[in-house]
């Protein structure tokens, strides 16, 4: 289909053309080959090359049958009639008598119309030769600024900043029948939409990053017989990832904070957050590996980056029930402490749902 348009374009058309396409395309084919040392690209950009010159020596021949001048055909007629001689004239022949008859009236010489089969065609027109030229420079113009734009629109489409993302809407899917004894639950879509703020990213301690995943699941405790509700909602960027949890049991923080200690875990710190009673703890994420391979291991879990946690009491009373603010990163590295309570005291308030028994 491109073979066919280009042999139907006008001569000082298409041949400029073809000469930008072979010269811009053998140098650039020639200059790839020699960074890379790639026989088979020289041998490309030579034929490139050979191509062009073919259509540059094409075009320098016509331009040279234009400038040679016709001869004249007047002159050609005039030496025709000198070298033709003056022949005899024979004697005039007696004519018999013959009876006069009459003759037709003669008839109209018809007048040729101009332009009629019977007289000359009238020569056609030839388009312009500067015309032509001037519309290919513009066409090799338009070509070469795009073979040569297209590849930096392209890197820099490639480098274009991702488009932030958005907290699902809300799902129309029946919720635990956990959620319906708790009274006014939060949900995970709720959760979502409190925590992913436009100042997230600076109370981290990283402005400037842009959110690459956030998500809110309605779901239960583990190890409740989903009798227990538990809501949460998650929002990553690449130096951080934040999770915030509400659990709707019957567990204070006091005793949340003994049973922790309990397990030998040592490094805790409590303190209150929007006067509710809340503490600090440290834990190791879990890593979970799946593995669909040709050794029969079906994967397992390990130990992941540590995570730091705080956990906020549902309400002053302390009757049971906690938010829970965590944060971690694939490096190990981790906010200081007053990020999470600063995280606290934006999101809490703005979640709402449960705040007594």
């Amino acid at each position: 289909m491109l073979g066919f348009i280009v042999r139907r374009l006008p001569f000082w058309v298409r041949e400029p053309l073809l000469i930008v396409v072979g010269s811009v395309f053998g140098v650039r084919i020639m200059y790839l080959a020699v960074s890379e040392r790639s026989w088979q690209g020289a041998g490309i950009g030579a034929l490139f090359l050979v191509f062009t010159a073919v259509r540059v020596h094409t075009v320098v021949k016509a331009l040279r049958a234009r400038r040679k001048p016709e001869p004249a055909l007047s002159a050609t007629k005039a030496m025709a009639g000198i070298t033709a001689p003056p022949q005899p004239q024979p004697p005039p022949q007696p004519q018999p008598p013959s009876h006069p008859h009459p003759q037709p009236p003669s008839q109209p010489v018809a007048q040729r119309r101009p332009g009629s089969a019977a007289g000359p065609a009238a020569p056609e027109k030839e388009p312009s030769m500067w015309g032509q030229v001037v519309a290919a420079l513009v066409a090799c113009a338009a070509l070469a600024a795009a073979l040569w734009g297209l590849p930096q629109l392209m890197e820099s489409g490639g480098e274009r900043a991702p488009e932030p993302v958005a907290c699902p809407e809300a799902s129309h899917e029946a919720l635990p029948k956990a959620y319906e004894k708790t009274p006014r639950p939060v949900t995970g879509d709720q959760l979502c939409h409190a925590l992913y703020r436009p100042d997230l990213a600076g109370l981290l301690g990283s402005p400037g990053e842009t959110a690459t995943a956030a998500s809110g699941s309605s779901g239960t405790a583990p190890l409740t017989d989903e009798k227990v509700a538990r809501p949460q909602a998650q929002v990553s960027f690449p130096t951080y990832t934040v999770n915030v949890s509400a659990t709707y049991n019957k567990l204070s923080t006091s005793a949340y904070v003994k049973l922790l200690k309990y397990g030998n875990d040592q490094d805790i710190k409590t303190f209150k957050v929007l006067g509710r009673p809340a503490f600090l703890s440290s834990e190791r994420t879990m890593e979970f590996r799946v593995d669909f391979g040709s050794t029969g291991s079906t994967g397992g879990s390990n130990t992941g980056p540590p995570a730091r946690t705080l956990s906020v009491a549902l309400a002053p009373e302390d009757h049971g029930g906690y938010y829970e603010i965590t944060v971690w990163s694939e490096s190990g590295a981790l906010p200081d402490d007053g990020a999470l309570i600063a995280i606290a005291e934006k999101v809490i308030p703005k979640a709402g749902g449960h705040t007594d028994h």
